[in-house]
């Protein structure tokens, strides 16, 4: 299945969605329930007051988080779908420990989602990504790449204003 997005489109997908602060956002929302906004700096007290509040604006543009009366910020049903996409990603990385065999989880979605992005443009398909600096990944891991590229894919396709600017978007 090819996606109708240019180089550049897939760039600001890969981008925001490998962003650690909305990341970190996200799958906390996920594993624990909705965050009340006053709650947010002690639910995720590795992140930084700006980074909170970018990663909470940026969720809420982009469909993924609302806040709801008396419950606070919850994911909408795009954003857990792109939680269960984060658990994907991080389990194939996991498994082929990449990028190492001891690192973040955000840093397993972002080297994944780097390698997927050639394959997400039209024509490209299967195609992966020359990462510089990067060790050649197996035979076996380019094979188990294909669920989550597919899983990506179709996300994307559902939610294809992560690749442009809404307005409002941070």
């Amino acid at each position: 299945m090819n996606t109708p997005f240019t180089p550049a489109e897939v760039r600001q997908a890969v981008d925001l969605l490998a962003s650690r602060s909305l990341i970190r956002l996200v799958t906390e929302i996920d594993d624990n329930g909705a965050i009340p906004p006053r709650r947010l700096a002690g639910t995720l007290p590795d992140l930084s007051t700006h980074q909170l509040r970018s990663a909470s604006d940026t969720a809420r543009a982009y469909g993924l988080a609302r806040v709801v009366p008396g419950a606070g910020l919850e994911l909408t049903d795009s954003g857990m779908e792109l939680a269960d996409l984060y658990d994907a990603v991080a389990r194939w990385a996991r498994r082929h420990s990449l990028p190492a065999a001891v690192c973040e989880f955000s840093s397993r979605i972002r080297y994944a989602l780097d390698l997927l992005a050639p394959s997400l443009t039209t024509g490209n398909t299967g195609r992966r990504a020359h990462l510089r600096d990067a060790r050649q990944i197996s035979a076996e891991a380019e094979a188990d790449l294909a669920r989550p590229r597919t899983f990506l894919t179709q996300w994307l396709a559902g939610n294809p204003q992560v690749a442009r600017n809404p307005e409002g978007a941070a």
